[in-house]
């Protein structure tokens, strides 16, 4: 008669999986419990972009403190700056408050209920890449409707709780990492 034995790694994979499976659900359960999940995709599938009407595009969403905002751009030709109103108002790309270009798709988050500004520099605010938006407290409260400019191929919306997605997938593979640092000796035993 012959002896199966089972290696160590087939038992840590075991407990391995165990404790994915465990950290997964707790993480769905935080994730299905959060309210400030949502990453907005400035300016939808045309993204950071000329030619995009972003007055219409925020017209179209409601932000919240706490979600996020994604740009996604050429980081060759544009940038995204933080700036003040005035600022925005006249297209001005010096003095900005914040400079958020990592690698053109970046990201931001409304931490405070107030009006958030952006443009690119270099010219291209002149060619519709600025957006303003309030970002609100909470859901209670009703945003200032803003005057919409005439539409220049405007990008339907596009909110995404892509920001829930990224944690879950962190969180997953983070959970299925854990047991490879350390020997898992649940099934030892079970030879």
């Amino acid at each position: 008669m012959k002896m199966v034995m089972r290696s160590n790694y087939s038992c840590s994979l075991a407990g391995f999986r165990w404790g994915a499976v465990v950290i997964t659900a707790i993480t769905v359960g935080w994730l299905m419990t959060s309210a400030n999940g949502v990453l907005h995709k400035v300016g939808g599938a045309q993204g950071w972009n000329t030619n995009v009407n972003y007055t219409e595009w925020s017209a179209n969403e409601h932000f919240y403190v706490g979600e996020w905002l994604i740009f996604n751009f050429d980081e060759r030709y544009y940038n995204v700056l933080e700036v003040n109103k005035s600022s925005f108002e006249s297209c001005n790309d010096k003095g900005f408050m914040k400079n958020i270009t990592r690698g053109g798709r970046d990201v931001y988050q409304l931490t405070e209920d107030r009006p958030y500004y952006f443009l690119s520099g270099g010219g291209y605010c002149f060619h519709g890449m600025r957006l303003a938006l309030v970002a609100l407290q909470d859901q209670k409260q009703l945003p200032p409707a803003p005057a919409l400019a005439p539409s220049t191929n405007a990008a339907s919306p596009n909110s995404l709780p892509s920001a829930q997605m990224f944690i879950f997938l962190s969180a997953t593979v983070i959970s299925l990492g854990l047991p490879l640092m350390w020997d898992v000796d649940l099934f030892k035993s079970y030879v």
